[in-house]
């Protein structure tokens, strides 16, 4: 079996790492749990604290496994755990279980989704995923899903990363798992909330109306897990904007 790294942006002791961890493990795993001490929701692929300053690590034993707090962003965690700072680097990661869905362009804003990107930097496959709902009452859905994603991603070339958005139902009542496209998500307001740890947050509530058929917003809404599978920071193959561009730039010289 593998080891898989486990983490997440709500902190390492928020319920929807705690339902995942042990679903994993059950499966045979060697599973890892590193994650932010407190809430990191929306840092994106920050690694604040990774210069030249100490890093504070917290750990927690529950059913067996051990939880690792660290006092910094998903992607510093992931960071660590990939260079060896919390034993043999993992073959694997899943990140998740985020409380509300990751949807549309703007993930690139999630923590959660973030951590899987900075995997996958560092040669590792990952999986992020989310339930839809802000009081999650089937985080077994969810864990399930993670679970059956991780199967097929371990004989996936390295690196490749999912993204999976799950409802929050029985599986029984899951109208199947479809393919989806990042919604072209606008916000339209502020609304207050409460983080997992009993903090005031603010978030972000998007637009929800003209929504491509085959988006995740549009099919999680449908009843539908997604699953989109992502790329990090590329270049494109087409060379003509960089080479018009460098034209233009040659009579500076």
């Amino acid at each position: 079996m593998a080891r898989i790294l486990i983490t997440n942006d709500d902190g390492y002791q928020a319920p929807g790492i705690r339902a995942l961890a042990p679903v994993i493990a059950e499966l045979g795993h060697d599973v890892l749990v590193v994650a932010p001490l407190d809430d990191q929701s929306g840092v994106g692929s920050a690694r604040a604290g990774m210069v030249d300053r100490p890093i504070r690590t917290v750990t927690e034993d529950e059913h067996g496994i051990a939880y690792c707090g660290v006092a910094g962003t998903p992607a510093l965690a992931v960071t660590l755990a990939t260079l060896g700072s919390f034993g043999p680097p993992p073959d694997l990661v899943l990140s998740g279980i985020n409380r509300g869905a990751n949807l549309g362009v703007p993930i690139f804003h999630s923590g959660t989704v973030a951590a899987a990107l900075t995997a996958a930097a560092q040669g590792v496959s990952a999986i992020a995923v989310s339930i839809d709902s802000e009081v999650p009452e089937h985080w077994k859905t969810a864990a399930t899903m993670a679970a059956e994603a991780l199967n097929w991603i371990a004989s996936e070339p390295a690196g490749t990363v999912l993204t999976l958005n799950v409802p929050d139902r029985p599986l029984d009542a899951l109208a199947g798992v479809r393919h989806a496209t990042l919604a072209p998500i606008k916000y339209s307001r502020l609304i207050g909330t409460t983080a997992p740890t009993g903090e005031p947050m603010v978030t972000l509530e998007p637009t929800r109306s003209d929504l491509p058929a085959a988006s995740d917003m549009a099919l999680l809404q449908a009843g539908y897990v997604t699953v989109s599978p992502l790329t990090g920071i590329g270049v494109l193959p087409d060379e003509d904007a960089a080479n018009a561009l460098a034209k233009r730039l040659s009579s500076y010289r």
